[in-house]
């Protein structure tokens, strides 16, 4: 049996003011008009229908008279408890949702994505706006962008990389570097992921595995409100690249060197 004192908050001693006040706040967050799961959002009312209701709580609460127990009958009506903080539920319509697929390196620089989508068997392709810097999972609503004029709800996934690794707002990339710039030192280039070329030092005697950065390279400051913070850092880990070919005399020195 679900325990609709659990999926509300509440112990089971709770009074029906602390009932109350318990479905308002986990409506209001599990709304999905306001970016919340509808079957919890289901649940939660169903919950606050038994609970809200003396004699159908004193059912739920004897386990005698739990046979042909029906959590839906009876009436309530949700208005009257939304209607504190404005939200109509018989007017309400689901507004469409969809999981989007996009890459890191288009959230690198956010801007325009075409997105394909079906509304009461009706398909159509719009053109959204990809905030820069999103997170996996990171839902937006885009208003009246839905084809029926309903909001569009869009949670964002991001493809794996095999190149660039995200650490929150930084990038880390590897790069091999020619064994004789390790031990020299010189001058290597480094491609972002924005695709700029950028020239940095290296100093003689780096060793592999070292952590280079590029500050402000990495993901830009995010365009959703509250994340904002500054763009992130490019962190190069160098690897060794080793010649495919090495004269014999400096093969020599080298075993010299060592005492070989």
């Amino acid at each position: 049996m679900i325990d609709y004192y659990a999926t509300l908050g509440v112990p089971k001693t709770a009074t029906d003011d602390e009932i109350k006040q318990a479905f308002r706040r986990q409506a209001m967050k599990h709304h999905p008009d306001r970016g919340g799961d509808s079957a919890k959002f289901q649940s939660i009312n169903e919950a606050y229908t038994v609970l809200s209701d003396p004699q159908k709580r004193e059912q739920y609460n004897n386990p005698r008279a739990q046979h042909g127990f029906n959590p839906h009958m009876g009436g309530m009506n949700i208005n009257d408890i939304f209607g504190a903080f404005g939200v109509n539920i018989r007017q309400q319509r689901m507004s469409p949702r969809i999981n989007l697929w996009v890459s890191l390196e288009l959230i690198a620089v956010g801007g325009p994505q075409v997105v394909a989508l079906t509304v009461n068997g009706k398909s159509s392709q719009i053109e959204i706006s990809v905030p820069r810097s999103i997170d996996d999972g990171d839902t937006i609503r885009y208003p009246g962008m839905s084809p029926d004029g309903q909001d569009l709800v869009i949670t964002f996934r991001i493809h794996p990389n095999t190149r660039w690794t995200r650490d929150d707002k930084h990038l880390i990339v590897d790069q091999a570097v020619d064994l004789w710039d390790l031990v020299l030192g010189g001058t290597i280039a480094v491609t972002d992921i924005r695709g700029a070329e950028l020239q940095m030092t290296l100093a003689a005697g780096t060793q592999p595995g070292s952590m280079l950065r590029l500050r402000g390279r990495g993901l830009p400051e995010s365009d959703i409100p509250g994340k904002q913070g500054g763009p992130g850092d490019l962190l190069i880990r160098v690897g060794v690249r080793i010649p495919e070919q090495i004269s014999p005399e400096l093969v020599a020195a080298i075993r010299q060197e060592r005492g070989n």
